[in-house]
């Protein structure tokens, strides 16, 4: 599977482990993964700023389909292959833009620089 390949991949499986995420049978650990990826692939704010050079965009390339390839591993296949179908054409649009989705990313920045103010 190519790069472009792998990228429609993961457009489509964000949508459907958002769906695995409310479904009953997704184990609870699973639901917790989910939740995790699902905010943060959604959040405005990148636990590494793109505005870095180079490894600005590694957390795109590398955190995220790996956050979703784990989450999926998770999830039941059918219960997986059900969401996938359901979430066709789910963000058509375009992600959705919630503000409340950069809470994580912001709180673990917060907790960074209290730890360095604390260690210096």
């Amino acid at each position: 599977m190519n790069l472009k390949e792998r990228a429609k991949k993961l457009k489509t499986d964000i949508p459907a482990v958002f769906l695995a995420l409310k479904h009953e049978k997704t184990p609870f650990a699973a639901k917790i993964l989910a939740a995790l990826t699902v905010a943060y692939a959604l959040s405005p704010i990148d636990l590494i700023p793109d505005f870095i050079p180079v490894i600005g965009y590694l957390d795109d390339l590398l955190l995220l389909p790996v956050m979703v390839a784990w989450t999926i591993k998770l999830i039941p296949p059918e219960v997986m292959e059900e969401c996938r179908v359901k979430s066709e054409g789910l963000w058509e649009n375009g992600k959705p833009k919630k503000w409340y989705y950069a809470v994580p990313i912001v709180l673990f920045w917060i907790l960074i620089a209290g730890l360095i103010v604390k260690a210096g």
